[in-house]
């Protein structure tokens, strides 16, 4: 008797974590609560969970995406019409809850694809790899974890036997399964033969390095529903198609399927393949093919969960990940339609309409900071208060903007102060970056932020500059302190301080000076 191959579809399978909504008194204590759910579940209960509570921002970030594009499926809210998108939205909104019934036509339409391990089209999976990679030389489950370390690198968040690798189970697969998708590196993979090609190398996943930002309310439901871009009036949902919703697998060969609208951009700019392999019983994955998915680029422009930037050139690039800078620097580009800045940042598309399901969103930044190869750094997660409704007040917008041009410009200045400290302390041949410079950031920083929200809380936007100044001169103090015993580094500090004050101008030399004094003096706010 043949052996039932096994299964685990995402639908059913509880694998997403989550936190429940706090429960009222008027509620059934005798009603199950389990700490996670498959895809049907999430969505039938979405008014009642708080939020997804996945650890990794990378795969949090990921799922996101494409839980907004099962969520405009079943509300069908994937096309602008009929009638006005936004008032059909507001209906939903009104009603409070996924209606049951198109969530159990959309489980029943697409069961099948939702199988981690259908052996025909398992999800977000090519099963060809199984024949046009080499079996012998598969990429192995340490290399799918993106928190663990594979080959030669450093260990990261824990110690693994690569001759003995601990198999991850179906959950905990499928959460790396997007990060690879979504995140993964380019260059040198596994070889795969197409036809007569053989290649060997990859490119970037389309959110490598970035910095997404998402709309959060008091449910997932209020979250999903936020997060939804507005769809074009051109865009069909025949044509507007999902990876999972393809009848055909796509030739890697060929150039990549178009992107037709928000579903296909939202799921189907991968560049990476894979194909998780089971062990008999369904319950780990023992082994797996990473590898590439199409040799030519696929264009990341226009993921409207971006702060979209332009380069010297003229070139659009999306915010990078960066786990030194603190969300509140990103929060004027996250309101402001025209945000100051010489790049030029554009606000992310889908914060235009979020105000619309509740004027009480917060912001979650989710990303992970890479180079554009190989080299990952740090994940970053951040979330503001419920600040998004402040978007409908520009006064306070444009205060906001104005408080993070001074706290940036303070930080800067201090930044150049202790580094050019230390240069002329330590006569090294040039500025450059030093430990003064690391232990001053680590000390404004933080003040500073607190600063900003502590002003933002008072809408106390009047002396500012001098506040911020303040906690430029403390760290600058602080840091420099030790030095002041000697004479080199009482003259390195006391000359490199007039750069927290904007450093000094040169001006055209002339008798007495133009304060009399033949001094140079400086730029310093009024």
């Amino acid at each position: 008797m043949p052996s039932v191959p096994p299964s685990y579809n995402l639908l059913d399978e509880a694998w997403i974590p989550v936190r429940w909504v706090p429960r009222r008194e008027e509620d059934d204590e005798a009603a199950t609560r389990p700490p996670r759910v498959g895809l049907r579940e999430l969505l039938l209960y979405a008014h009642e969970i708080e939020q997804i509570a996945i650890a990794d921002p990378p795969a949090l970030s990921a799922l996101y995406r494409v839980l907004y594009a099962i969520t405009a499926r079943v509300t069908e809210l994937d096309e602008a019409g009929p009638g006005d998108w936004s008032d059909r939205r507001d209906g939903l909104v009104d009603q409070g809850r996924f209606d049951e019934k198109q969530v159990a036509e959309f489980t029943e339409r697409n069961h099948g694809r939702f199988d981690l391990f259908d052996p025909e089209r398992p999800f977000l999976q090519d099963p060809r790899l199984a024949e046009q990679c080499d079996p012998a030389n598969t990429a192995g489950v340490d290399k799918l974890i993106t928190t663990r370390p594979s080959g030669n690198n450093h260990s990261w968040f824990q110690h693994v036997n690569s001759t003995a690798p601990e198999l991850p189970t179906p959950d905990q697969a499928v959460l790396h399964l997007l990060v690879w998708h979504y995140y993964g590196p380019s260059g040198r993979c596994s070889s795969r033969t197409v036809g007569g090609t053989k290649a060997a190398s990859s490119k970037a996943g389309p959110l490598r390095s970035t910095l997404s930002y998402h709309p959060e309310g008091e449910t997932l439901f209020e979250t999903l529903l936020a997060g939804l871009p507005k769809p074009r009036e051109s865009v069909s949902r025949v044509s507007d198609l999902c990876p999972w919703e393809r009848e055909e697998l796509p030739d890697p060969a060929a150039a990549p399927p178009p992107l037709k609208g928000p579903c296909s951009g939202l799921t189907a700019r991968s560049q990476h393949a894979l194909l998780l392999v089971p062990d008999a019983t369904g319950r780990y994955v023992r082994d797996v093919f990473i590898t590439w998915a199409n040799q030519l680029k696929i264009s990341r422009e226009g993921d409207p969960y971006l702060i979209w930037q332009t380069s010297k050139e003229g070139n659009l690039y999306p915010r990078p990940a960066d786990s030194r800078r603190a969300l509140w620097r990103d929060l004027d580009a996250l309101l402001l339609n025209n945000p100051a800045g010489t790049t030029r940042p554009c606000r992310p598309e889908v914060f235009r309409t979020a105000l619309e399901v509740s004027e009480d969103l917060r912001v979650r930044a989710l990303g992970f900071e890479q180079d554009g190869q190989a080299k990952d750094i740090q994940f970053v997660d951040a979330v503001t208060p419920p600040v998004l409704g402040l978007a409908e007040e520009p006064t306070v917008a444009v205060e906001i903007g104005r408080l993070r041009v001074l706290g940036e410009r303070y930080g800067n200045r201090l930044d150049r102060a202790v580094k050019k400290a230390w240069a002329g302390f330590t006569t090294a041949p040039k500025i450059r970056d030093c430990t003064w410079a690391v232990d001053a950031a680590a000390r404004y920083w933080p003040a500073a932020e607190a600063e900003f929200w502590k002003r933002l809380g008072e809408r106390d936007f009047d002396g500012a500059a001098t506040a911020f100044r303040i906690l430029a001169e403390k760290a600058y103090d602080t840091v420099t302190y030790g030095a002041l015993g000697t004479m080199r580094g009482a003259k390195a500090c006391t000359t490199a301080r007039i750069e927290l004050y904007g450093g000094p101008v040169k001006r055209p030399a002339r008798t007495g000076g133009a304060d009399g004094t033949g001094r140079n003096t400086s730029t310093e706010d009024a």
